[in-house]
């Protein structure tokens, strides 16, 4: 059990709950106004739900090309400046949002399509590939708003990241479909098997058979969507656009959220439902240092410096090394003893 990739990150989570509800009893406490529900423990899930989206993507992408994408920040930025942009330009009717919404997730496939063809085609590496969007992108969602926040008040828009359905915020559902839509997709077909191959090894999986152009294309296709998914989310729930500071950060919180899952950076097997966990970590700890009342100048240390411990203690070779060196400490005699035998 010590050995599933889910044992640690959830001990953590739940270590960290369990701190919040000492340090305030109120923090499970959920209530119901107005036909929604409200609490802390939703907020987390609401307000997390954009990292869960992106760190989904970002999966497959470390999967299939022990690479990452760090251009989802900006894809983020960008899909949020479009959908606003238009909406703010438009008659604010439901088709408008409709057209709006549709043309920034169809922008963000055409970024995943460059992304894959500079790693796919041209042989760059993923790193690099993605970098050159990271940095072109956030330029880009800046252009489009003009260097200004875009603000829009339009309740069809607002739904998605401000709206309830069944009493919970629309946008786990949202996250629900993504997850399950991503769960079919990879372990009820042959594409989970192709990414993994291909993760593992490259060569090997062409020789097969396998399209390995073809599978790096769809996991960075996908994962663009993913976070032009998590754009609309943060820009509807703000009622704005920000092309300067929205998902600022989120590309290495994301990656965390995958490792923290189970998911190794060398690609091959990965963990859908370990990274949901871990991204549930990145938020909940969020939290955790915004209740506490840590400075904003130190928060990203903070963050930082717990998301090591994590790791570490995540890292089997990292606790046999610890195992080992206390062993030594405390029975030293027990080893001379298996020395000498």
């Amino acid at each position: 059990m010590v050995k599933h990739h889910l044992f640690w990150p959830l001990i953590f989570l739940g270590a960290l709950l369990v701190f919040n509800f000492i340090y305030s009893p109120d923090f499970f406490a959920i209530k119901m106004r107005d036909g929604h529900l409200y609490g802390s423990l939703i907020d987390i899930l609401n307000f997390g739900s954009p990292l869960m989206i992106v760190s989904i993507g970002m999966t497959l992408v470390i999967a299939a090309t022990k690479g990452v994408d760090l251009s989802v920040g900006s894809v983020v930025a960008i899909s949020g400046a479009i959908a606003c942009l238009m909406i703010s330009n438009g008659d604010g009717s439901l088709v408008n949002v409709i057209i709006s919404v549709g043309t920034a997730l169809l922008i963000s496939l055409v970024l995943g399509v460059w992304n894959g063809f500079l790693v796919a085609n041209i042989g760059m590496q993923p790193i690099i590939a993605t970098l050159i969007l990271m940095v072109s992108g956030r330029g880009v969602s800046q252009l489009i708003t003009s260097g200004q926040i875009i603000t829009i008040s339009n309740p069809h828009y607002k739904f998605i990241g401000a709206g309830s359905l069944l009493t919970l915020p629309f946008s786990i559902f949202i996250v629900a479909i993504v997850f399950l839509i991503a769960y079919l997709l990879t372990r009820k077909t042959a594409l989970g098997l192709f990414i993994e191959s291909v993760g593992c090894k490259p060569t090997a999986s062409k020789l097969a058979g396998v399209k390995s152009k073809t599978v790096m294309f769809f996991v960075y296709m996908f994962c663009s969507l993913c976070a032009a998914i998590a754009g609309l989310i943060l820009s509807s729930n703000v009622s704005s656009a920000d092309g300067n500071n929205a998902g600022l950060w989120y590309e290495l919180d994301a990656i965390l959220a995958v490792v923290i899952g189970g998911t190794a950076l060398t690609g091959g097997r990965f963990y859908l439902a370990g990274t949901l966990v871990g991204a549930l970590i990145i938020q909940t700890l969020t939290t955790t240092i915004y209740m506490i009342g840590v400075p904003p100048e130190i928060t990203l240390v903070v963050k930082a410096f717990v998301v090591l411990i994590v790791c570490l203690i995540q890292s089997e070779s990292f606790r046999k090394s610890i195992a080992f060196r206390w062993k030594k400490r405390h029975y030293p005699a027990e080893r001379e003893v298996k020395q000498h035998a």
